[in-house]
């Protein structure tokens, strides 16, 4: 079994200049975990009836920074980081300068665009929510951060597209390495999805906050931050299923189950991830309930990669046991690692995934959406999503990630440390998440700070419920905390070669068909299906007969 503190001396040394931007963005993306926890243990506080924030202080001020740090910034950077140090690790042993710079410059882009971002919100100039639903109307330099994180984001990705050209160009016939092909597949996504949000900020924010414009049209804008919101969800999980697919096989001592299956499965995230937005308009008016059929549809297709993901990780895992002896249908379970960090915390997040896919398709669901629909419910699932499955696998790929970059070991107390974390995290996310979901199903609104509403019988019972939420929330809290000294460690954890892991695939695996490599084809499919699902009812929505709506400033 390999353990967390088994070093390996002839590893190849990571290189010094592609560490540094590596461990730049992941610094800086636990920075913003750290901020964010601080404003959403306080949010969660506030919202249970536990504290009152002092004046100056408000809810929704502190309900967008958590937000906007948590979901946008801290998984933005983390993943960029991660899969530059894969393309550093694939594609030679060392990034190309071009490519290096190219994500320097975009992390000073997303910087200053956090930077500016959280100055505006702390001066409560920006309370509309990551979201930033119009007609909600925040200080246009909010707009403006958002606009140079995107920015910022797209030259790191163009860098990664460089690296990654300049390989195939120069081992011609070759099929590229896993990690370094998922990289691309997910910038890819990102690249495409992001561009719905870019328009809507700069051609009707940024005018709409200047006061160029009286009016915005409200719908427009929502279903521009639709396009991309819901992509946004795979963009945060598919760097989590290249640790998974990639990764975990050999942190296990296994092999991976099957390249070609990985890669038909991130293929098809493209395809169908992005024309899928309507979904989470369902409610909305001003949209054909065909429209919105149809993309429930292309939702309900990106299951199919999901299943396969599932079944993938679980036939890698059994695979490797049955080579250790397993018997049974379960015996191979007793054989994983389940004292080494690198594997407990993205198998947690792999487990809670299971609860997490399940609650996706029932807000997918035109009818039982309606009964969710902004309810804590939706807040409950989006908490199993990015803030578990993907936060555990992250944290998972942390400890091992500092050490290779850096030069260090993992010692055993703080492999220890990284367990209790992992503990605690999913016992906190059990009571929140776990109270959010049902007092969803109770109707309790999401969005919304403490009330009683007149003390309305219903709005009473769901206290306990909010309290339970905050208690989750604290425990989440003190495991954020551990995980910063965790980091605070790895930084100062004993001189020596820690592996970057690459899992081999299995040699009973079929042949990867070229097709899987030929971006072009997938690339034009998912444009097809953009152009199918989008082009009509955006032009109803431009020359509609929409009526546009001034801003409004409701803090």
């Amino acid at each position: 079994m390999t353990t967390a503190t088994t070093t390996t001396p002839q590893a190849e040394r990571f290189d010094r200049q592609d560490g540094s931007l590596v461990l730049a963005h992941i610094l800086f993306a636990f920075a913003a975990l750290l901020l964010g926890g601080i404003a959403g243990v306080l949010q969660g506080l506030v919202r249970g009836g536990m504290i009152e924030l002092p004046a100056g202080i408000g809810y929704y001020q502190l309900l967008t920074a958590h937000g906007v740090l948590m979901a946008l910034i801290f998984t933005t950077f983390f993943i960029i980081g991660f899969l530059y140090s894969g393309l550093s690790k694939t594609l030679g042993g060392q990034l190309l300068t071009t490519s290096r710079r190219m994500g320097w410059i975009g992390f000073c882009l997303m910087a200053v665009g956090t930077a500016i971002g959280t100055v505006v919100i702390l001066l409560n100039q920006a309370s509309v929510l990551y979201t930033f639903y119009a007609p909600l109307k925040a200080s246009p330099y909010f707009y403006i951060a958002l606009a140079l994180v995107v920015v910022g984001s797209w030259i790191s990705g163009f860098g990664m597209f460089y690296n990654y050209r300049y390989w195939k160009k120069t081992h011609k016939g070759k099929m590229s390495p896993l990690f370094s092909f998922m990289a691309i597949a997910t910038m890819i996504m990102w690249q495409i999805c992001t561009i719905g949000v870019a328009i809507e900020v700069l051609f009707q924010l940024i005018p709409w906050s200047f006061g160029w414009v009286d009016t915005i049209n409200v719908l427009l804008s929502r279903t521009l931050f639709w396009y991309f919101g819901h992509p946004l969800v795979y963009f945060w999980l598919l760097p989590a299923y290249i640790c998974w697919y990639v990764v975990i096989p050999k942190v296990i001592g296994g092999k991976i189950f099957s390249d070609a299956l990985a890669r038909l499965s991130f293929m098809l995230f493209i395809v169908f991830s992005i024309p899928v937005g309507f979904h989470h308009q369902l409610m909305e008016p001003g949209i054909s309930a065909f429209w919105k059929y149809l993309q429930v549809v292309l939702t309900f297709m990106v299951i199919i990669p999901s299943l396969m993901t599932a079944f993938s990780l679980f036939a890698s895992f059994e695979l490797y046991g049955r080579s250790k002896g397993a018997k049974g249908l379960f015996g191979w379970f007793k054989y994983l690692p389940w004292k080494d960090v690198r594997f407990f915390a993205p198998f947690m997040g792999m487990l809670i995934f299971i609860p997490a896919g399940a609650g996706g398709i029932i807000n997918a669901s035109h009818q039982m959406n309606a009964v969710v629909h902004n309810t804590l419910w939706v807040t409950g699932h989006f908490h199993l999503t990015v803030a578990t499955s993907v936060a555990l696998t992250f944290f998972g790929i942390t400890y091992w990630l500092i050490p290779a970059i850096t030069g260090r070991t993992l010692t055993r107390s703080m492999n220890k440390w990284g367990i209790v974390q992992t503990v605690l995290w999913c016992v906190g996310m059990f009571f929140m998440s776990g109270a959010m979901h049902t007092v969803g199903l109770f109707g309790s609104p999401r969005r919304t700070a403490y009330t009683t509403y007149g003390d309305h019988p219903d709005a009473i019972l769901w206290i306990p419920y909010h309290v339970a939420m905050a208690i989750g929330g604290m425990i989440l809290f003190v495991a954020v905390v551990i995980m910063i000294a965790n980091i605070v460690g790895l930084l100062r954890a004993p001189k020596g070669d820690t592996e970057y892991p690459i899992g081999e695939v299995s040699e009973t695996a079929e042949k990867t068909p070229a097709l899987l490599e030929r971006w072009g084809v997938w690339i034009g499919v998912c444009v097809v299906l953009i152009v199918v699902a989008y082009t009509i009812p955006i032009l109803d929505m431009i020359g509609g007969g929409v009526p546009g709506s001034p801003g409004y400033k409701m803090w």
